[in-house]
């Protein structure tokens, strides 16, 4: 009886189990020209059975039952696919090939950089975000470059001095001052684009790296699409259109490939008034394949540019002139003249080796060389009034100053009292006279050509009152890195990264154009009042004092630092675990050569002191998996900085000082994140706590009525009113800590809704020690080229240079015919400018008469003229859209974006205070002025500008 029911059994379950029959779904991703789409995300809604695409685009699905599925198929940089199919008694079922297509968003257009070219360096060398355009799944990361960078908004407050931008394995960063100059490559966006990003201080597999992210980026010729891609810009802001060719053969038969792009972008006049922008971009890869593990490559990239730059302004002057006013521009002749023109090549050629020993490891070697000028042309003038428009004394606001009924000189030679100066000022500026409001380029070659010809060192002709220079960097650098990849076990890889930089920079100043005179004297037109019965020579002993075009003057100097660094690390998973340790051990040496022998300075001439450090750092991450889609991150990073060479000398110009009591600085940061990761949301929510110290600031500006005294060697008494001086600040402690969050939900397939928050509080936290020098006086009584300002209270200010609360929400709707669209609002608060150290020293309060404290002076006086300077809070609408079509082999693509559509005008993207009154009693003077004379200087956004972009593949 038994067994007729098993048998009953048997037959009775083998009709429904062939019913329900398990089958084996499988398919292949490819993009628009049929290559393989690796690591892209297959997720099965409606299960957790989700899968990722291998190295040939295969995925698959087994033990699917009978019924209806979706998949939504994700991949950065394509856009998100939604499939639908249905399962039948079947063992397999083959999807075939899945296209998935570019899909391009505003940031990936080739986002214009915008830049503080202001030599004065007021701004604290605070560089915009923008440039990083990072190519990161991290929601938070992908927002806050693309949407928010835009802005100058700089996640969790940190320079970008302190990251690391790398080239085919090779540091892009410059010794002399830690910035990256993007003009290397610009316009090379296709070559460029999408790097590998380990944001804020995380460890990368590259480079030890800092606190505000390692961006690497690789250029092989055969990774790029076989075929052409043609690309066509047009914009309104730094430039006006840009053009691009590139073409890639792919990998040969016999193991070559070939990649070679041109660009060009140019404007005659950007969004700025009186800027034009003109830069050409080149780029040739050539990689040989050896055999299946060794591969060689070639790249070559250079990138001429020329442009204008647009000037800082006095809410007053924008008051009278509007956002888009720039005073470093005028007529000569009837055309736009620009006295601050920045032009260089700098190219780069590198050669990459990539060997794969065995099975688990690989050696990467690289090694890099660039050379070339950088040149910024500036208008310079010697016993004459500063020419410039803004100049105070040549604003409305300097006449309305002085006694109504004193009298005052007009520009053409004539008597005439303050108060009708004021009128006549203010009437010009608010009807935008060019003769007032912009440089007058006529008459400054009249002035000089009517000079009387005169014998000057051994030299007869006319004297240049006024001239252009160019500041120029005539730079070589050699760089060369490994890096050695050894794999344990699949779970245990070891890492070892070590680089050598040899950086040589002469930096100096020529003369670029006389104006109509025949010479100009390397001689201090303040000398015969700052330093009476001295020389004044920039270079005492040289043969010819009389410069003219294209001869040194000023400054001549040599950089030198050489720089080594190994970096092991170590990633390994256990359990719920993965973990990533990375160690750094440098050494640097840099010095200072000077090629001019200055009257003041008796180390301004020859090869100086060697100056060395050993820098050591560790870095780790832990990720804690709670399951498949929801993980702890901890990062953390405790290590030293070597102070970079523009830091570590007080004015390399003009003497081998360096800044007292210099270290290298100390960073200690630490971040903890809560990170899902699903199909339909992805978030990030972190704390993050960032300590600094031994921080050396130096800012450099040429300051007129700082009230100063010289001493000569019989201790006699100057006044000095006029001087280039330097600002120096020693170790100096920042805390910058908060929260950011980021969010992008999927509701539906095909509508995604994405958010940003960042909180944060970035303060000073002690009151380090100011210096002061200055060119004017040289050698103080100390015997030392500065002088100690005492304490600059400083303590729990706010730091400057990007909003410390940021917010962004938006959508991005992506229609399975291959158009998008998305928009986002933007939202700023809490933006300061840097507190100026020097009027907020002990030196500000002190009665240089009475070494006291001024009288009737109270604490209340003091927190009113020296009140943090808050910036106002600002709101933006951006909006993109774009549609993509493939005919045949070819493939289009049209994309735009509109930001700040509103056009706001409000918002103030950065600045600087202004150090002309050091002592209280004439800065509360000038504060409570109805138009204070020495405001703060400012950079205000442009306004609304737009970007559309054409790409055409075949």
């Amino acid at each position: 009886m038994i067994k007729k029911l098993s048998l009953v059994s048997l037959f009775t379950l083998l009709p429904a189990s062939y019913y329900f029959a398990q089958t084996t779904v499988s398919a292949y991703l490819k993009d628009a020209e049929g290559k393989p789409i690796e690591k892209a995300q297959v997720d099965l809604k409606g299960s957790e059975n989700d899968v990722t695409a291998d190295k040939i685009g295969y995925f698959q699905f087994v033990d699917l039952q009978p019924g209806h599925y979706q998949i939504v198929i994700t991949k950065p940089n394509f856009e998100t696919k939604l499939m639908e199919f249905d399962v039948a008694d079947e063992k397999r079922k083959d999807l075939g090939v899945i296209t998935l297509y570019s899909a391009l968003t505003s940031a990936d257009q080739g986002l214009a950089i915008i830049d503080n070219d202001d030599d004065d360096s007021n701004s604290s060398g605070q560089a915009s975000t923008v440039g990083l355009l990072q190519s990161s799944q991290d929601i938070f990361s992908r927002i806050a470059a693309f949407d928010l960078g835009f802005y100058w908004f700089r996640p969790r407050g940190i320079d970008g001095r302190t990251g690391e931008n790398m080239l085919n394995g090779v540091s892009m960063l410059k010794s002399d001052n830690g910035n990256v100059d993007f003009n290397n490559w610009g316009g090379l966006n296709e070559i460029t684009r999408y790097p590998e990003v380990s944001a804020n201080h995380s460890p990368s597999e590259y480079t030890f790296g800092g606190n505000s992210s390692v961006v690497y980026k690789n250029t092989k010729a055969s990774e790029y699409r076989k075929g052409f891609q043609f690309t066509q810009s047009l914009t309104n802001r730094n430039y006006r259109n840009r053009t691009s060719l590139r073409y890639s053969s792919g990998m040969s038969k016999k193991g070559w490939a070939f990649t070679v792009m041109g660009a060009r972008r140019w404007a005659e006049e950007g969004i700025q008034e009186g800027t034009f922008y003109d830069a050409y971009g080149a780029y040739l890869g050539i990689e040989k394949k050896l055999s299946d593990n060794h591969t060689v490559t070639f790249n070559f990239i250079g990138a001429p540019y020329r442009r204008s730059t647009a000037s800082p302004s006095t809410q007053e002057v924008y008051d009278y002139r509007g956002v888009h006013y720039n005073s470093y521009w005028g007529y000569q002749d009837g055309e736009q003249r620009s006295e601050r023109v920045r032009k260089g090549f700098q190219p780069i050629f590198q050669i990459q080796d990539f060997w794969k020993i065995n099975k688990k490891s690989s050696l990467w070697t690289s090694l890099s060389y660039q050379f070339g000028k950088d040149k910024g042309s500036r208008l310079d003038w010697q016993n004459v009034q500063n020419p410039s428009p803004t100049y105070y004394r040549n604003l409305p606001s300097y006449y309305d100053s002085l006694d109504p009924n004193a009298s005052v000189i007009n520009a053409d030679g004539s008597m005439t009292t303050s108060q009708d100066a004021y009128r006549t000022a203010l009437a010009a500026w608010q009807s935008g006279d060019p003769k007032v409001t912009q440089l007058d380029w006529d008459r400054l070659y009249r002035r000089n050509m009517s000079q009387p010809v005169g014998s000057y060192y051994g030299q007869t002709g006319k004297r240049a009152l006024y001239y252009l220079v160019n500041d120029v960097s005539d730079d070589r650098i050699w760089n060369a890195a490994t890096h050695f990849v050894h794999n344990f076990t699949d779970t245990t890889k070891f890492l070892l990264n070590v680089s050598y930089q040899n950086y040589y920079s002469e930096q100096y100043r020529e003369v670029n154009d006389l104006l109509g005179a025949d010479f100009v004297l390397n001689r201090d037109p303040f000398a015969a009042t700052n330093q009476p019965g001295k020389s004044g020579l920039f270079n005492d002993g040289e043969g010819n004092v009389t410069k003219r075009v294209g001869d040194k003057m000023g400054y001549d100097y040599i950089f030198r630092r050489q720089e080594v660094k190994v970096n092991p690390g170590l990633k390994f998973s256990t359990g719920k675990f993965d973990v990533f340790v990375s160690a750094m051990a440098g050494y640097s040496s840099s010095n200072r050569e000077g090629l001019f022998k200055h009257y003041l300075y008796n180390d301004s001439y020859g090869k100086g002191t060697d100056y060395n450090y050993w820098n050591f750092g560790l870095k780790g991450q832990i990720i804690y998996k709670l399951n498949g889609r929801n993980f702890l991150v901890y990062n953390g990073a405790y290590y030293n900085q070597a102070p970079y060479l523009e830091d570590l000398f007080v004015n390399p110009r003009v003497n081998g000082s360096v800044a007292p009591g210099i270290k290298s600085m100390v960073v200690n940061a630490n971040d903890l994140s809560y990170v899902i990761s699903t199909p339909f949301l992805k978030m990030r929510l972190t704390g993050y706590l960032i300590d600094t110290s031994n921080e050396t600031t130096v800012q450099r500006f040429f300051a007129d009525g700082i009230p100063l005294k010289s001493v000569d060697a019989d201790g006699n008494q100057t006044n000095v009113q006029s001087a280039f001086v330097s600002q120096i600040m020693t170790d100096v402690k920042k805390r910058n800590m908060g929260l950011e969050l980021g969010l992008d939900v999927k509701v539906l397939p095909t509508l995604s809704l994405q958010g940003l928050a960042s909180i944060g509080q970035y303060t000073y936290q002690n009151d380090p020690m100011t210096y002061f020098a200055s060119d004017a006086v040289g050698v103080f009584g100390n015997g030392l080229p500065y002088t100690s300002m005492g304490k600059s209270y400083l303590k729990n200010y706010r730091q400057g240079g990007t909003p410390q609360q940021a917010f962004s929400l938006g959508f991005r709707y992506n229609n399975p015919k291959y158009w998008w669209v998305g928009g986002n609002w933007n939202y700023f608060d809490d933006n300061y400018l840097d507190p100026a150290s020097l009027v907020r020293t002990e030196s500000f309060v002190q009665n240089d008469n009475t070494g006291t404290p001024y009288s009737g002076l109270t604490e209340g006086d003091l927190r009113r003229v020296l009140q943090p300077n808050k910036l106002p809070s600002s709101f933006f609408l951006n909006v993109n859209a774009g549609k993509s079509w493939v005919i045949g082999k070819y493939y289009v693509l049209l994309s735009a974006t509109v930001n700040n559509v509103l056009d706001n005008k409000r918002y103030i993207t950065g600045g600087f205070e202004q150090t002309r009154n050091a002592k209280y009693p004439s800065f509360a003077q000038d504060l409570d002025r109805e138009f204070t004379l020495f405001a703060p200087k400012y950079w205000y956004t442009q306004g609304r500008s737009y970007f559309v972009n054409l790409q055409f593949r075949f």
